[in-house]
Order: C-alpha cells, then sequence, then structure tokens
C-alpha cells in the first residue's frame, strides 16, 4: 500500500464490487486517482486473484474500500460532504451520484452502492450560523423544501 497522506482515511466496506464503485468515484471527481490495488492470495477468503482493497485519493483527499463481504451496510449515520461553490457544481456532482441511486431531503443522497452523500453549498454554514436568527432560519425553512439544493432560494432566503 502506498503511504497515506493524511492520518484518519475513510474506509468504505464493499460486498464484492469495492473496483466498480472506486473506478466509478473517480470518474466522477476531478484530481482524483486510484493510489493502490491488493488482490486476494492463497489464504483468501477472496477468489485468488479479486480485488481484495483498494487506495484511492478523490480531490486530494484519500480514501480506503475493501471487498469484505455482506456484514456491513453503508448507512445515513456517515455521509460524505461536498462543498460546492456554484449550481453548475451541485448538480454536476449530484446528477452523476444520484443516477441510479436515490434523492433524500436537504442535498443529500444515496448513490448505486448505498452510500450517502449532501451535495451542499459551500456558503451554508456560514448562512446558517449567520446573528441574525431570522436570517437562519429563513434558510433552514429554505433548504427543508429541498431535495437538491438550490442556490438561488437559499440566497433569496438569506437576503428576506
Amino acid at each position: 500500500m502506498a503511504i497515506q497522506k493524511h492520518k484518519i482515511v475513510p474506509h468504505l466496506w464493499f460486498e464484492g464490487n469495492a473496483e466498480e464503485a472506486v473506478n466509478f468515484y473517480v470518474s466522477v471527481f476531478d484530481e482524483s486517482r486510484i493510489t493502490d490495488v491488493t488482490h486476494y492470495g492463497d489464504a483468501g477468503p477472496g477468489r485468488k486473484g479479486s480485488v481484495m482493497a483498494m487506495g484511492f485519493e478523490l480531490e486530494g483527499q484519500s480514501f480506503a474500500a475493501i471487498n469484505a463481504g455482506p456484514w456491513a451496510k453503508f448507512n445515513g449515520a456517515i455521509s460524505l460532504l461536498i462543498h460546492c461553490e456554484t449550481q453548475e457544481e451541485i448538480d454536476r456532482y449530484y446528477d452523476a451520484l444520484v443516477e441510479t441511486g436515490e434523492e433524500k431531503p436537504c442535498g443529500w443522497l444515496t448513490d448505486r452502492y448505498g452510500l450517502f452523500w449532501q451535495v451542499n453549498y459551500a456558503r451554508l454554514p456560514k448562512m446558517l450560523t449567520d446573528g441574525d436568527a431570522d436570517r437562519a432560519d429563513r434558510v433552514l425553512q429554505a433548504m427543508y423544501q429541498m431535495k437538491r439544493i438550490e442556490i438561488a432560494k437559499l440566497e433569496a432566503a438569506y437576503r428576506g
């Protein structure tokens, strides 16, 4: 395995389709690459020569993936948050990731592999922590009405 750039690396558990998932994620994000691949040998438990684990980077963030069987499933307790500057960026990531997945409220979605994502406006945290409670409440209420985040509606709510 390659030397990791980050001390903490999200490790994703797949049921036999880690290679397919990693290739998909690397295709969605710029500045992304597979850093290494480990295959099962004689000791198993996977079929000899099949992919056991992969290291990869998405936008410079290190990840690991493993083909480890059906014992663990993704759920909403852990999600990957994408901070987007423009509506075009939100739409690009959202469309790519939700294809054959499922839309959730407030910019959340699950992808075809069941991984949870938040495709959101980079300015949203500042809007929600604004010293003006009414302004922050308007933004939150606007967001509650959305599946895909719509920057223009959030900005309009922020302005009042």
